[in-house]
């Protein structure tokens, strides 16, 4: 099942994704916010997709692998996935040459006008990096807020400071589930 936006096609992950996905995940200049999550192996790349895919049974939405429409090449992956099945978690990473095109607001609108239709009462959250300025833009285009800066436990950067945005105002609970 292909979603299309005005510039983008949104398909559902299989596991033959693996190879055009490790690209993106192996490139270090994709993981300058957070240099220790790059993959070095495709089995890294794998897993992932070992998560992604029954979360699309489970759910009804997940993340998408994002291709350009004219060659069919895998140019990122993002959506909204939920976690904890407390939220919707909007997430997406992009290939260096595709970033700074407006690729993730347009993945991102789309992403959370759907999980909006899909499960409402789930507030849809954006968790990021606070040296991620880009993303922080994303996300306020998307409509979310600031609703948490704190230490990013088990970062292995212990500087690293967490921004959580939302939706909606976050109760003590779904920030704790959030952050935890």
């Amino acid at each position: 099942m292909i979603t299309e936006t005005k510039r983008l096609l949104l398909d559902r992950p299989t596991i033959e994704d693996a190879a055009g996905l490790h690209l993106i995940c192996s490139d270090p200049r994709v993981w300058t916010h957070f240099p220790s999550l790059q993959h070095t192996e495709i089995e890294q790349t794998r897993v992932m997709l070992d998560r992604w895919i029954p979360a699309w049974d489970r759910d009804g939405l997940g993340t998408w692998v994002v291709r350009n429409p004219a060659s069919q090449t895998i140019i990122g992956y993002g959506g909204c996935s939920i976690k904890q099945d407390t939220f919707w978690n909007l997430g997406y990473r992009f290939a260096f040459d595709a970033q700074g095109q407006g690729f993730a607001t347009e993945l991102s609108l789309e992403a959370v006008r759907q999980a909006k239709m899909s499960r409402p009462g789930l507030p849809i959250v954006a968790y990021l990096l606070e040296h991620n300025v880009a993303s922080a833009r994303v996300a306020e285009k998307v409509g979310l807020s600031l609703a948490h800066r704190g230490i990013d436990a088990g970062n292995p950067d212990p500087n690293a400071i967490r921004l959580v945005y939302a939706d909606r105002q976050l109760s003590a609970e779904e920030l704790s589930e959030i952050t935890r």
